[in-house]
């Protein structure tokens, strides 16, 4: 096992400026290149305390404005058109940044893709759901219709 400090927030393990015990392949082969982490050393205690502040003052200042954010997520239809081909199917899939993207395209808010979830993948037009984790207590359902571009 290896200690990580987690830049960015990873689904499942933690938010960012966490240190988080993890196995030394997950570690070395995923966290640290996608950039989600960095090595834990003993001079890490201050990256710590940078990283929570950092992150801080990105987060939305106060629960009303999330809780504002939320409301104008789920009150929307977010529409994402997309290159498909026969049946309706998809070429590839839609992903969290396309999620994100369109969000601040309709004029609804700004949303990190990190924190889009898509528990399905979505390969079909039509109807789907994702989740978005506004901040670790609050989580808003957004309503996605998926149909063929242009």
């Amino acid at each position: 096992m290896s200690k990580v400090i987690l830049i960015h927030e990873v689904s499942g393990l933690g938010s960012a400026g966490d240190v988080i015990d993890v196995k030394n392949g997950y570690a070395r082969n995923y966290l640290i290149p996608q950039g989600f982490g960095v090595a834990w050393t003993r001079g890490g205690e201050k990256q710590v305390e940078q990283i929570k502040s950092a992150r801080a003052t990105r987060e939305l200042k106060t629960i009303e404005e999330v809780k504002d954010l939320k409301a104008r997520l789920e009150a929307v239809k977010i529409t994402l058109a997309v290159k498909t081909g026969t049946g309706g199917r998809l070429f590839g899939s839609v992903k969290p940044a396309d999620v994100a993207n369109a969000v601040s395209a309709q004029g609804v808010g700004t949303i990190d893709k990190r924190k889009v979830e898509i528990p399905n993948a979505i390969k079909l037009t039509g109807e789907h759901e994702a989740t978005v984790r506004l901040r670790e207590d609050v989580i808003a359902t957004i309503a996605l219709q998926v149909v063929a571009a242009k």
